[in-house]
């Protein structure tokens, strides 16, 4: 589990001149300059984008100086508010619907306003640092739409499904936002040699694999939002999304006195998700009721294979596993608030229902070329949680500069397995946040937020599976509990006035029932390592290069450094989390240039993650270096914005070392090292946005 995630996208451009239109669009306007907002922050208006040429409310937010989306945390049920993002001073509750979509959703023309906030200020528990809320209306019926194609020089097929167009408008008390996005789709390969060597060097295969995935989730999502009678509103929201996973990989392998072999792996998951979601406030004796509803449900198939055949003709060889999951959650929530004591006070209840039913199914291939099933009965099984949580918070301001808020209550849950060594468990843990917000002057803030939280289980965890591709496999494991956490966080805000602003993250986590993969009856399975930490530094720097003299360009900067300790439950050495990611820089430029509608750009990205570790396995994958890219966009072709890319311009790889031993790991001698260095290519990409 990582702190912090970061993914960084690379690209360069080309065009051809346009039309020219008029200044505000070009690198003569000025850099967004935040102004006093109604509350204690800042406010930003569409006129202080016009250089980046907007088309929705997305493209506004990421232009914002120092500010960093981040999405809800994946934690239990809705809960208090994680996101950092606010629609119109309501949290969304939608829960699967990423800030991103939610944003691209919301023309530019409709936003009248976005307010950087303290989260600590607000009435809504939870938030702390910086938070953006978006203040928008939709008056006149709007739409707008991307085709974003990519196109790869090796191993894959062209990328022309991506892409969104989504419409927005208001009848009467009614206003509606109606979106089909496919952002999220790709086209991905790699192809090269893999050498696997013993423990004294010497050569014990060598392998050429080249593989490619297809990845394509079209969402048709909607939100409807109802003016009512007085001051009450309501929210309806709704998606339904098709996931289409494939994933194919051949390859030759030979060793020295043995037949050349061929093997195809594949995985296939397609699945489909829907939910129904929506939320009534009014007002009700002296403050205001709050009723939220949700409801999701997945049915999720996967199949991977792996068949080899032989050069010779000896009888191919194969496994299959497959499972089928069909995970389900109800949410009923109410929130009550009202102002006593010179605060703000809520009461908050909610009641979650969690279920996963599974059947999975392991394959032998037997000499008659048929596969042929074999008892997998940890396998197959149902898991549910029935959880209850209540909360109560209290916010205030201190003084003019320094505010608090604080939230206490707990939550009780049941969780239940079926199938193989079934088990019922109850929990009863207590939850909160204490936060405090200071203010001293309007270019400077900080905040300090310290939590207990409960993080979501993976249900599928609790039940046995196999991993054909790296030929590991999990044990079933009926005692997993959920993570558990004390978690710091302080947040420093900095404005250097028409030069940027810069922004501290200092993160730090004191778990519980940390989730990896652990010891069990059986072999090893997902499970809990009873203590554990981590802590981040997060540094973000936005710099305008206007007071310089180069009007129109900009930098951003951001780097992680993350450190993580655990004892490991197999060797009882101390490590870091299997597969956290310690580091990550990056860095990009743009130029808005002076009287144009062009401009350009370049980004450079670096990440190092650790390993992941298992009883008899230290498996590193990765890939990089350094990921870098640049581009060149035009704001005015016949009123689309264009955008040329080309990625991966310094050959990044993907990477893989992977040490095997005998038995237990670090007790054994060193079975097997796998080298693989694999091509990835520049990445082409282009872009057409525009509204209608």
């Amino acid at each position: 589990m990582k702190l912090l995630s970061g993914v960084a996208t690379l690209a360069l451009v080309a065009g051809t001149p346009a039309l020219a239109q008029t200044a505000p669009e070009t690198g003569d306007a000025p850099a967004p300059t935040a102004q006093p907002a109604p509350r204690s922050g800042q406010v930003y208006t569409k006129a202080d984008f016009v250089r980046y040429a907007p088309k929705n409310a997305y493209d506004m937010l990421s232009q914002v100086p120092g500010f960093t989306i981040r999405d809800s945390e994946q934690l239990r049920g809705l809960g208090q508010a994680t996101g950092n993002v606010l629609f119109n001073g309501q949290r969304p509750s939608s829960k699967s619907d990423d800030l991103g979509t939610l944003l691209s959703r919301i023309p530019a023309d409709n936003v009248e306003r976005i307010e950087i906030l303290d989260g600590a200020t607000l009435d809504i528990p939870g938030l702390s640092g910086q938070v953006a809320n978006i203040v928008f209306r939709a008056d006149n019926f709007s739409g707008q739409f991307s085709w974003k194609p990519q196109f790869r020089a090796h191993y894959t097929d062209p990328l022309l499904t991506r892409g969104d167009v989504s419409v927005s408008g208001r009848t009467g008390a009614i206003e509606y936002e109606i979106g089909l996005n496919n952002d999220n789709s790709a086209r991905s390969g790699a192809g090269g040699e893999t050498l696997i060597t013993n423990g004294a060097g010497a050569l014990v295969e060598r392998r050429y694999d080249v593989w490619d995935t297809h990845y394509d989730t079209p969402k048709l999502s909607g939100k409807v939002t109802w003016d009512g009678p007085g001051s009450s509103v309501g929210h309806a929201n709704a998606h339904y999304q098709l996931i289409h996973d494939h994933y194919l990989e051949k390859g030759e392998r030979t060793s020295p006195g043995l037949p050349e072999r061929f093997r195809v792996f594949r995985q296939q998951s397609d699945s489909w998700n829907y939910e129904l979601g929506g939320d009534y406030e009014f007002a009700l004796g002296p403050g205001r009721l709050k009723a939220i509803g949700l409801r999701r449900l997945s049915h999720e198939p996967y199949f991977e294979q792996s068949r080899v055949s032989f050069a010779d003709g000896s009888t191919d060889i194969g496994d299959r596993f497959t499972q089928t999951g069909d995970l389900g959650e109800t949410i009923a929530r109410g929130e009550y608030t009202w102002k006593m004591l010179g605060g703000d006070w809520q009461l908050s209840g909610e009641a979650a229902f969690n279920t996963l039913d599974n059947v999975a199914g392991l394959f032998t291939l037997d000499p008659s070329g048929e596969f042929v099933e074999i008892p997998f009965p940890e396998g197959t099984g149902g898991v549910s949680e029935d959880r209850y949580e209540g909360l109560l918070s209290f916010g205030h301001k201190i003084t003019d500069t320094l505010s608090f808020q604080i939230v206490g209550g707990a939550e009780h849950s049941t969780i239940s397995q079926t199938g193989a060594n079934g088990l019922t468990r109850s929990f009863f843990r207590p939850k909160g946040t204490l936060s405090f917000a200071w203010t001293p002057s309007p270019d400077f803030d900080a905040s300090l937020k310290i939590r207990r939280r409960v993080l979501q289980l993976s249900f599928y965890d609790f039940l046995a599976r196999a991993f054909l591709n790296d030929g590991n496999a999990n044990a079933g494991n009926n005692d997993l509990r959920p993570q558990q956490d004390w978690s710091y966080e302080a947040e420093i805000n900095k404005k250097w006035g028409p030069w940027g602003s810069s922004k501290l993250r200092l993160i730090y986590r004191d778990v519980e029932d940390f989730v990896d993969v652990i010891p069990v009856a059986g072999g090893e399975s997902v499970g809990n390592i009873p203590k554990s930490w981590a802590a981040a530094v997060v540094l973000t720097n936005t710099i305008n290069l206007d007071p310089a003299g180069i009007k129109g360009m900009k930098i951003d900067t951001d780097f992680v450094y993350q450190k993580s300790s655990l004892r490991d439950p197999f060797t009882g050495e101390t490590r870091q989390w299997s597969g956290f990611t310690d580091t990550q820089a990056s860095i990009a430029l743009r130029h808005d240039i002076p009287e144009s509608n062009w401009a350009w750009g370049a980004e450079a990205n670096y990440s190092h993650n650790q390993p992941n570790y298992r009883s008899n396995s230290v498996d590193h994958v990765w890939e990089g270096p350094v990921f870098a890219s640049a581009f060149v966009e035009n704001k005015d072709v016949f009123g689309l914005t264009v955008r040329a890319q080309i990625g991966n311009v310094l050959n990044a790889r993907s990477r893989r070392e992977r040490v095997t031993y005998a038995g237990l790991r670090g007790a054994t001698p060193i079975q097997t090292i796998e080298s693989r260095d694999r091509l990835i290519g520049p990445v082409f990409s282009f872009s057409v946005r525009g509204t209608f």
